[in-house]
């Protein structure tokens, strides 16, 4: 098994999009690339955190690859929006891929500028790449939030 993390706006609808993929074993929501240790949601909504709502993944790499993982994440968010997708504005729906390896990294950059270079977008990309620090993970109430409420996104 490996794992990935991405931020990608509100961590209710990335959680519920990848836990629908082929070879993702299992999901969690919480947060990373903040310095405050175990912080709650309250906190991280003040926008002084630092953190990122981020979904954690347990994925299977012989089901599903981690550039087939990123398309995924490409796809399904606007890049090019700093903090900030829809109507969720703040830094923690940053859109950011956290990597835990170096390959991961490589990957990450490269499909990075394959996606600057395809000019799907008129705005700079301004998606970060960073090392993936400690992972908390969001209260309960947070998990499989739209599963709970057979939802299958956040906004209409």
């Amino acid at each position: 098994m490996a794992r990935a993390t991405f931020g990608a706006g509100c961590f209710w609808g990335v959680e519920e999009l990848f836990r629908k993929v082929d070879g993702v074993t299992s999901t969690a929501v919480g947060y990373m690339g903040g310095t405050k240790e175990n912080p709650t949601y309250e906190e991280v909504c003040t926008n002084r955190t630092g953190h990122a709502e981020v979904v954690d993944l347990e994925y299977d790499p012989s089901v599903v690859s981690y550039e087939e993982l990123l398309q995924i994440f490409w796809d399904n968010h606007n890049p090019t929006t700093l903090n900030r997708q829809g109507p969720d504005i703040g830094s923690q729906y940053r859109s950011v891929i956290f990597y835990h390896t170096p390959e991961q990294k490589e990957i990450a950059e490269k499909s990075k500028k394959e996606l600057e270079a395809s000019g799907k977008w008129k705005d700079p990309i301004v998606t970060q790449i960073e090392p993936a620090g400690p992972f908390y993970r969001a209260e309960e109430y947070h998990q499989r939030y739209l599963q709970k409420r057979g939802q299958s996104s956040c906004h209409i």
